[in-house]
């Protein structure tokens, strides 16, 4: 394993080395209001886009394709498409099974920063080399017009509250890295007339906590973000910032902004062959109940992969009922928004069984309306609706729904 052989971390190997991003982490504990993720995106190169969402055995079944057919692949990284530490299982199954059958591949992921502290002994066991932290201020100030929601287990914060609680938790996080001699990027997104002033002042605090390196991103415009009406900084201002944070830490000036599913190498054109194959993998079945997946390593670097049983019965969801916006009882005609009850049904038996109507959320609250929703439904395992916006469908996924129109 030859740490300097990170693209993103060492522009010397850049031109010779790939990266593949595994999309395990649908959900996100923050709401950035630059950001606007999409689960089933394919044409936009941005971080926060995914064309399909993995479990860990499909991940490791499409890295198994992804390696045979490029023989460069140096990195494996999880970037998303929301953060890996709201998806924690998903993240850490999937590079403790990386780690199984690729020893000597480098391991890296990319978080917010708010939930890994947790995992970082266990990160640093499994020899992740990398870890790349979003940090856009070091003043929870300017904090509050960046971040929306702040979600921390199962308590909701506004901006104030969780624009402190973030830098909080970013800080122990990089300071804990760095303890346990993980290399560290921040990445910090510049947005204009909001925090490029404050710049330099995130690359002198991040100096003093030992980062390795430090990312000016310029911030890209994403349609249904709430900072949508930004424009693009310009190549100008972007090189004056990053001269200016260079007086107190490394800058990398060669990102390219990441996809959550991108692969290959840093300049390689998005490659259809492999994003089918990503959907291919996406679609496939997961193992049987009661029984656990293994992977091992192919002689020709592949995975080999196979079933045996564990013993136990299939655990019951504790999710078992079916959640319906409807107007009269007959029909899915109605939109959630407009919802002021939901109809519960249990659809264990022959025929759907009525069990209840449910009172939803007041309206006026903003997104803790949808995290109120999803505990209201917290032991439904889907939602059908004639409608949803994007953002309440986002949350309430990540929060274990599935949302069908």
């Amino acid at each position: 394993m030859n740490i300097n052989n990170h693209p993103c971390f060492n522009p010397k190997a850049c031109k010779d080395f790939g990266r593949v991003h595994l999309p395990v982490a649908p959900a996100c504990n923050i709401q950035c209001n630059f950001c606007n993720r999409k689960f089933d995106c394919v044409n936009e190169s941005r971080p926060g886009v995914s064309s399909s969402i993995l479990s860990p055995d499909q991940a490791m079944a499409y890295l198994a394709e992804v390696v045979a057919a490029k023989g460069n692949i140096s990195v494996v990284g999880i970037a998303g498409p929301g953060d890996p530490f709201a998806n924690p299982v998903q993240t850490m199954e999937t590079l403790r099974k990386v780690r199984q059958a690729y020893p000597d591949m480098l391991l890296c992921v990319a978080s917010n920063g708010l939930n890994i502290g947790p995992y970082l002994d266990e990160l640093a066991e499994i020899c992740v080399s990398h870890v790349s932290i979003t940090v856009n201020a070091v003043d929870p100030v300017i904090g509050e017009k960046i971040y929306s929601w702040v979600r921390d287990n199962k308590k909701t914060m506004g901006p104030e509250l969780g624009a402190r609680l973030l830098l909080r938790r970013q800080m122990s996080a990089i300071r804990g890295l760095v303890e346990r001699g993980i290399m560290v990027k921040v990445n910090t997104i510049v947005l204009p007339g909001i925090n490029e002033t404050h710049v330099a002042d995130i690359a002198r605090e991040m100096s003093l906590l030992g980062v390795d390196l430090f990312n000016c991103m310029p911030y890209f415009p994403n349609e249904g973000a709430n900072l949508s009406h930004l424009s693009e900084p310009s190549a100008k201002l972007m090189k004056k910032l990053r001269k200016a944070a260079r007086e107190f830490i490394p800058q990398m000036t060669h990102c390219k902004r990441c996809r959550a599913d991108a692969v290959g190498l840093l300049d390689d054109p998005l490659n259809t062959h492999l994003m089918d194959r990503l959907k291919h993998h996406a679609n496939a079945p997961l193992p049987f109940p009661g029984k656990e997946k293994t992977f091992s390593a192919s002689p020709g670097g592949g995975m080999a992969a196979s079933s045996k049983p564990t013993g136990d019965p299939p655990k019951k969801s504790p999710r078992t009922y079916v959640a319906v916006a409807t107007r009269e009882g007959v029909l899915v005609n109605q939109h959630l928004g407009e919802a002021r009850t939901l109809n519960i049904y249990d659809i264990s038996h022959d025929a759907p069984m009525m069990v209840e109507k449910r009172r939803m959320p007041k309206p006026g609250t903003r997104d803790f309306r949808w995290f109120g929703t999803a505990e209201v439904l917290k032991d439904c395992h889907t939602l059908l609706v004639s409608g949803i916006g994007q953002n309440p469908k986002e949350i309430l996924t990540q929060e274990g729904l599935t949302v069908l129109e």
